[in-house]
């Protein structure tokens, strides 16, 4: 089984992004739901035991921006879809992002 984890970066202000309510799904299925800590992260979003299939993150980052009094004026919710395979050990998502844009890539 493999684990994962997330990192979200508030680009904007250079600053991890703290508070970001994040959700794991599995086709309809929510898995879990965290927030991430004072660094940004959430160490293990899938309690360490994901099987292999497709999966979807979903940040709340237009809430997180709100939360902070700032407006969220384009990005409300960044959806990730990816797939787990059997012979991977640990993924790692981070998102980067401003209230107009975000990227993500696997990280290690």
């Amino acid at each position: 089984m493999s684990s994962l984890s997330t990192h979200v970066l508030d680009v904007e202000r250079g600053t991890p992004a703290v508070g970001v309510r994040v959700s794991l799904f599995r086709g309809q299925d929510r898995l879990a739901e965290s927030h991430t800590g004072d660094n940004g992260r959430i160490a293990d979003m899938g309690g360490g035991g994901l099987e292999p299939g497709a999966y979807r993150l979903v940040f709340d980052v237009g809430d997180y921006l709100t939360d902070q009094g700032r407006p969220a004026p384009f990005l409300q919710r960044v959806l990730v879809e990816f797939r787990v395979e059997a012979d991977q050990a640990h993924y790692h998502v981070p998102l980067l992002m401003t209230p107009y844009a975000c990227t993500t890539y696997r990280g290690a």
